[in-house]
């Protein structure tokens, strides 16, 4: 596992009146946003790997983004997106895999097959599973939510060598944790519900992988979450309240 580091201190989120910082002058960055979790699971990988010093984060205010991102940096004008070796380039789960397979640092990708092929499935579902979760915000969330929730327990528990998806921590867990972080906290502010309750699998992962300094320099404010989520996401308020 990674070694713990101090917490890093990071540098303020860029604006639309924000000047651009260099581009391809040989520094490696990471544009991001602190409360993106697409974002985060490059950060995440990048914190995980050791690769502090080696590649720079540019936070990106997505509520008021610069100019220069869209027009010089990332014409998709998303985060998260890296400039190494002369190019920019995007899309969260290609650059976990991106950022393992050319920097130095613990792989995030087993070489046993079995592990690999089912840590594939896993990530190939990640979408469709976090598209149920944000659906199920519009109706019954307690509901719809807890057969997302049945299936990661149950997917836990295929490898017993670990509390980790594929055993020990991977890009799987990476993939993931941004969003069963995000549901956690909403589900039990708002909806009062714990989604930890009757799986101890799914409580046992979250537990470890809190533990990871990688990741815990990484999440965001659940007041945050909170706030977030309720002005973009429930517009229909819980009948529970």
């Amino acid at each position: 596992m990674a070694t713990a580091a101090l917490k890093e201190i990071l540098p303020p989120s860029l604006t639309s009146v924000s000047d651009q910082p260099p581009l391809f002058d040989g520094t490696t960055r990471l544009y991001t946003s602190y409360t993106c979790p697409f974002a985060q699971r490059v950060w995440i990988t990048r914190n995980y790997k050791g690769l502090q010093e080696k590649i720079k984060l540019v936070a990106i205010d997505l509520g008021d983004r610069p100019a220069w991102y869209k027009e010089k940096v990332y014409p998709e004008n998303k985060v998260p997106s890296l400039e190494h070796n002369g190019k920019v380039i995007g899309e969260s789960l290609d650059l976990i895999k991106y950022v393992d397979a050319n920097f130095e640092g613990p792989s995030l990708v087993p070489s046993d097959p079995a592990k690999k092929e089912f840590g594939e499935k896993l990530v190939s579902e990640v979408d469709s599973v976090t598209r149920e979760l944000f659906s199920a915000l519009k109706g019954d969330a307690i509901q719809q939510t807890s057969f997302v929730f049945d299936s990661l327990e149950n997917a836990l528990g295929k490898f017993d060598d670990g509390p980790f998806f594929l055993g020990q921590f991977s890009w799987v867990d990476i993939a993931y944790i941004p969003f069963i972080e995000r549901f956690q906290v909403v589900l039990a502010e708002v909806f009062k519900h714990d989604i930890t309750e009757g799986r101890p699998k799914l409580r046992a992962w979250i537990e470890e992988v809190n533990k990871i300094d990688a990741y815990a320099q990484t999440r965001t404010d659940p007041k945050e979450i909170v706030e977030l989520f309720k002005k973009r996401f429930l517009v229909v308020q819980n009948p529970q309240q």
